[in-house]
């Protein structure tokens, strides 16, 4: 994402909508930078997916999107916004930033997703803040694949190593180009214009939301067809039942009625009239 501007009165006033969160230390840290999330539907949904699939794959720990992250305390100028933060171990509950020094600790794990306006600033001033920071993983993809320069791997895994990132071992894993999140315990590939992460713990790909949703859908339509058919079959029942009955009775009747003949055969040989 872009980073944020200087904090300004007349800006403060221009952003009528803006959160404003005040602190113990009296200083107000703004809770936006007043920049949409994403710049394109390509940037847009791979952040959303990330963020959801991360949600899933890790649902103990923090996952954010597009929140503002406040290194320091008291300086609500230095500020940055991740397309995609984890932060292990803090638990779900909701923010409206990032405060270091009241987490205990920088994000764990970080995504930036290019745009033509950001795909600078994430391989330069973004890479460099988050190592000042101490952001253990830095991690950037390209959905559309043309962004990054010639030669630049779409999907880009950095470990922090003495305060500068370098470049996680990609490996191929059923012919794809995986990479492995060691902070996450996750791999991660390119999947179309979207990141696909798999849990090491399981070997099992981490569905997107929308694949979720399908699969109940499915789900329930064949839940809805085996009940369909089932009703089917117990009315046929009912009716084969119904059928056997009145055959049966039919042929009760007909054996009574040969029955009653017979005797009136028997009392006609005997000479006695019926």
């Amino acid at each position: 994402m872009r980073a944020p501007l200087p904090v300004t009165a007349a800006a403060a006033a221009a952003a009528a909508s803006n959160v404003r969160a005040a602190r113990a230390d009296d200083v107000f840290y703004p809770s936006s930078d007043g920049r949409p999330m994403s710049d394109n539907m390509w940037q847009g949904k791979a952040i959303v997916n990330a963020d959801g699939d991360l949600e899933s794959a890790r649902p103990k720990a923090l996952v954010a999107a597009d929140i503002l992250v406040y290194p320091e305390k008291g300086n609500n100028r230095n500020s940055i916004a991740p397309d995609v933060l984890v932060g292990l171990g803090l638990g779900r509950h909701k923010r409206s930033s990032y405060f270091v020094w009241e987490e205990g600790k920088p994000p764990d794990w970080v995504l930036e997703v290019a745009s033509p306006s950001t795909k600078r600033k994430d391989l330069d001033d973004k890479r460099r803040k988050y190592a000042e920071m101490g952001v253990p993983e830095y991690w950037l993809f390209d959905p559309r694949g043309d962004l990054y320069p010639l030669g630049t791997p779409r999907l880009q895994g950095l470990k922090l190593v003495d305060c500068e990132y370098r470049p996680l071992k990609s490996r191929l894993v059923d012919g794809k180009r995986t990479i492995r999140s060691g902070v996450l315990g996750l791999d991660v590939r390119v999947d179309g214009e979207l990141l696909r992460f798999r849990d090491v713990a399981t070997g099992r790909d981490i569905q997107h939301r929308g694949e979720v949703e399908a699969d109940k859908e499915r789900v329930q339509a064949q839940l809805r067809q085996e009940t369909a058919q089932r009703k089917a079959a117990e009315a046929r029942a009912i009716q084969e039942a119904a059928a056997r009955s009145a055959a049966e009775d039919r042929v009760a009747q007909a054996e009574a009625r040969v029955a009653e003949l017979e005797a009136a055969l028997r009392r006609s040989k005997a000479g006695n009239p019926p």
